[in-house]
């Protein structure tokens, strides 16, 4: 008899109807509790592939078969006691993010705790700012504008892939804005290209750490992982080596960090500092709102009514002219649309976190070093706090309306949530009037959309779309 690794992935649930459109979700794992193995082998792949039905209702629940307690919470009360309430004890990343991320992030934000965190945290939320938007908004419109003439030119019919477009312009955008005009298309492409290949090499799961050890075990570094992360660094260390010579003073973030330096030599942001902060920067950026416009077209496209509602609201506000942000504050449909695709997609559908030490959720006492999670993904489709929680409906965010606190998380929440949570969300709204008042997408005939989370949600081989003008 022999053991297969394979499994198959779940169906995916997909329902379209007269002004109703249910986008793709996997189907709920239905195998035995104790089937860890299946899990396992699914959550490799994809880990929204191993949730139960019961697991996107309001509860808190434990699992403890693998030698270390995993607990899951998904009520709003207790996502904000671990996630702000008891930040301190919860702060620390789970040791799958961190071991997936320590090579090419170093010590950076997203990944750091402790005093690295609590120094850099003010510093890099003060240069992400919403107050330096207008800094920044320049780069948005150029590089939409840029995308705007190259469709123009394709063929009819000509089949791309959004995903990897969306990437190209928000790499284009986050490039500008972190590195200055220095950093070249070619540059660019090879940063994307490397985080593409990186994200494809890790795994979803640090079995060691779920098995027992404290801190997992780090990455194999195989050659084609030391590719992808020389692909990336080579980029980044060339440019801040440049800023640190002082041979660019753009007002780029990578430029107002070096003069903080300058300033405060205490802070201590070396050369090695200084990268892991603009790698930080740039993959929060470039990746989340990539993946986010990804989304809002495949969305779009299947819900012709929202789409509607998107292209008058532009013409109403912009007229004929390219939107600019002065106009994103009276774009409330689009940033509906956004903040609906966000709530359907988190880019982030997975917050692990380490507790350092002993604590009580919902009744369950919590051991040192319990990875307890808050998945956005159940958060953001639990029945309990959502009407039609698996429909698209950007009506929710209209009027005034506003979520129960602590059940919409998609840049996560308390002390930790997202430094450029403004920045991203003004690229994104900005991003999709600029292109959707010349252009229609449609997915290519035959498209099937598989959601998967490795390191962030994206559909599975990309986005085939067809771009018409309008």
């Amino acid at each position: 008899m022999r053991f297969s690794l394979r499994v198959s992935p779940p169906k995916i649930i997909e329902t379209r109807g007269k002004g109703v459109f249910e986008p793709a979700r996997p189907e709920p794992f239905t195998g035995p509790p104790r089937d860890y193995m299946r899990m396992f082998l699914l959550a490799r792949k994809d880990y929204l592939s191993v949730f139960r039905k019961g697991d996107y209702r309001s509860h808190v629940s434990q699992m403890r078969g693998l030698g270390r307690q995993l607990i899951l919470v998904n009520v709003p009360e207790h996502v904000k006691y671990v996630l702000a309430t008891r930040h301190d004890n919860f702060e620390r990343k789970s040791p799958a993010m961190r071991r997936a991320l320590e090579y090419l992030l170093g010590d950076g934000l997203f990944i750091s705790d402790g005093e690295t965190w609590k120094q850099r945290r003010p510093l890099v939320s003060d240069i992400v700012h919403k107050n330096r938007l207008p800094q920044f908004a320049g780069h948005m419109e150029e590089v939409a504008l840029e995308l705007v003439r190259r469709w123009q030119e394709l063929p009819p019919e000509t089949v791309v892939d959004a995903l990897a477009e969306m990437g190209g312009l928000t790499a284009e955008i986050i490039a500008r804005a972190v590195f200055g005009d220095d950093i070249s298309p070619g540059d660019a492409s090879e940063v994307v290209a490397g985080f593409t290949s990186f994200q494809s090499l890790v795994d979803n799961i640090n079995l060691a750490y779920v098995a027992g050890f404290d801190n997992g075990i780090p990455l194999l570094k195989t050659p084609r992982l030391r590719r992808a992360i020389s692909r990336v660094r080579g980029v980044i260390d060339r440019v801040t080596v440049n800023h640190l010579e002082g041979r660019n003073q753009d007002g780029s973030m990578l430029d107002l960090l070096v003069r903080r330096q300058q300033k405060n030599p205490e802070l201590g942001l070396d050369r090695n500092a200084l990268r892991n902060e603009a790698a930080t920067i740039f993959m929060a950026g470039q990746e989340t709102t990539a993946a986010t416009l990804t989304w809002i077209w495949y969305l779009l496209a299947n819900a012709p009514w929202a789409e509607a509602a998107v292209h008058a609201e532009i013409e109403r506000v912009c007229g004929s002219g390219p939107p600019t942000l002065n106009d994103v504050p009276k774009l409330d449909y689009c940033r509906a649309v956004v903040e609906e695709t966000l709530r359907l997609y988190p880019p982030v559908p997975l917050l692990g976190r380490q507790a350092r030490e002993a604590d009580r959720i919902a009744g369950i006492d919590v051991l040192p070093s319990a990875l307890v999670t808050v998945s956005p993904w159940l958060l953001h489709r639990n029945p309990d706090l959502w009407k039609r929680p698996h429909h698209f409906m950007p009506e929710r965010f209209l009027g005034g309306a506003r979520p129960v606190p602590y059940s919409y998380i998609p840049f996560a929440i308390g002390p930790r949530i997202c430094a450029g949570l403004q920045f991203g969300m003004t690229e994104t709204i900005l991003c999709l009037a600029i292109l959707a008042q010349r252009f229609k997408v449609r997915l290519a005939p035959g498209t099937t959309v598989r959601p998967a989370s490795r390191l962030t949600l994206r559909p599975q081989h990309g986005l085939p779309v067809t771009i018409h003008p309008r």
